[in-house]
């Protein structure tokens, strides 16, 4: 019964903080009426999610299907983007990669968001040694280059999908972390989270049913800014060799591997670099407009 009353204290404050579930959806409607920029980018989104889901329907030809008869090849009506050295279908391979640079981008999120968040709450709520000694690996973590720290597991742990994903979630669960951890020092001087410690509930509870649920709005906002870092970092690393690796389609490696034809076969290169381009905008733009609806801090300002 102490608990419920406690849950009534967290909803009253949810509610306050953060608005009512018809106002949120309100404030992104009025988003995108207001903020063009990010409708189109959720649009743009929506379709390379689209054709990276619907890829082996729409895409003509198979990922490797190679033809060496016709290597090189401009865009034609049979081949729309052009073939590659091997005569592979450039326009089968960049959907093939959105494949691959959508799970990357996502799931390395994920799990940066979840190490994250479980650490800024234990930094900020219990305080003390714990705060100290989180906060100190983070700053270190924090101090060294993402792509060179990302470069250094890769080569340690070896090339695969698995250890991609530890590399990515290694470079930014810190930033998630010293965001929650501030939030939580402010929410749980709080009145509710206050009478929640009075009557006796437990600190796992008091941190993720009763504060984490109002860091929600900042969360997914870091989690929109997170996938573009994480795809431009997988199109780096696969650039560079120690990525994804042939004959699966990146477009990293689609880049990486026409950068020799750069001036005789110019699309090959410029296309997959236009994609990378246009998917990171898409993300950035789409996170400052959900940023502008839904993190308090700027609502403060």
């Amino acid at each position: 019964m102490d608990e419920v009353k406690a849950m009534d204290f967290n909803t009253e404050n949810l509610s306050s903080q953060i608005g009512e579930k018809d106002g949120i959806k309100e404030k992104l409607w009025r988003m995108c009426r207001q903020n063009k920029l990010a409708a189109v980018s959720a649009i743009v989104i929506l379709l390379i999610i689209l054709l990276a889901v619907f890829a082996p329907v729409i895409a003509p030809y198979g990922e490797s299907d190679t033809s060496l008869t016709e290597r090189l090849a401009g865009p034609s009506s049979e081949h729309i983007l052009g073939t590659d050295y091997l005569g592979r279908d450039v326009f089968t391979r960049l959907l093939y990669g959105a494949r691959v640079s959508l799970v990357i981008g996502v799931m390395p999120s994920i799990i940066a968001l979840v190490v994250g968040v479980t650490l800024g709450l234990l930094a900020g709520y219990l305080g003390g040694w714990v705060d100290y000694v989180i906060m100190r690996v983070a700053d270190v973590m924090l101090s060294i280059p993402s792509l060179l720290l990302a470069m250094v597991v890769m080569y340690i742990m070896g090339t695969s999908v698995v250890t991609l994903f530890i590399a990515l979630s290694l470079t930014s669960w810190a930033s998630v972390a010293r965001v929650v951890r501030s939030q939580t020092l402010s929410l749980k001087e709080t009145e509710y989270v206050e009478a929640a410690r009075s009557i006796g509930v437990k600190r796992w509870t008091i941190m993720f049913r009763h504060i984490m649920p109002n860091c929600i709005p900042s969360l997914i906002v870091l989690f929109t800014l997170n996938i573009p870092s994480a795809i431009l970092s997988e199109s780096s690393l696969s650039f560079l060799g120690i990525g994804v690796q042939p004959p699966s389609a990146s477009w990293g490696l689609m880049v990486n591997e026409a950068k020799q034809y750069l001036f005789t076969s110019p699309w090959l290169c410029l296309i997959p670099c236009l994609v990378i381009m246009v998917v990171v905008l898409a993300f950035n733009f789409l996170g400052d407009g959900l940023r502008d609806v839904l993190d308090p801090y700027m609502k403060k300002q």
